[in-house]
């Protein structure tokens, strides 16, 4: 089984930051890409921001200049640095990762349960 566990969610004003970090665990051949993604209330999951096991990222247009997406040399645990958050960022974030679990086997995505980002003064 695979587990993807997220942390450093809370209540933060605007303007301020926080660092948000997901951990991947079980039976993990390779990690393609990881990422994460929000939902607010009433709105579709998007992603805010990823990175590839090469080190490539990718950002929503909202957050890039404010967000920075880092992983370990493994890609075993992602961090999301968030700086100069804005109410509009409150929402649901979920750690997403697309892996394989075997040498054959086919790539898979998983996903965490999620950690709750709430901006506001």
């Amino acid at each position: 089984q695979v587990q993807l566990v997220e942390s450093g969610g809370g209540l933060v004003q605007p303007g301020g930051s926080l660092r948000l970090s997901c951990a991947a665990s079980g039976r993990i051949f390779s990690i393609n890409v990881m990422g994460w993604y929000r939902q607010a209330p009433g709105k579709e999951r998007e992603l805010v921001a990823s990175i590839t096991s090469s080190s490539r990222t990718n950002y929503a247009d909202s957050v890039k200049g404010r967000f920075t997406i880092s992983g370990d040399n493994a890609m075993r645990t992602v961090y999301l640095e968030m700086n100069s958050l804005k109410p509009e960022d409150t929402a649901v974030y979920y750690c997403n990762a697309n892996l394989r679990r075997s040498y054959f086997g086919n790539s898979m995505d998983y996903w965490g349960k999620g950690t709750l980002v709430t901006v506001s003064s």
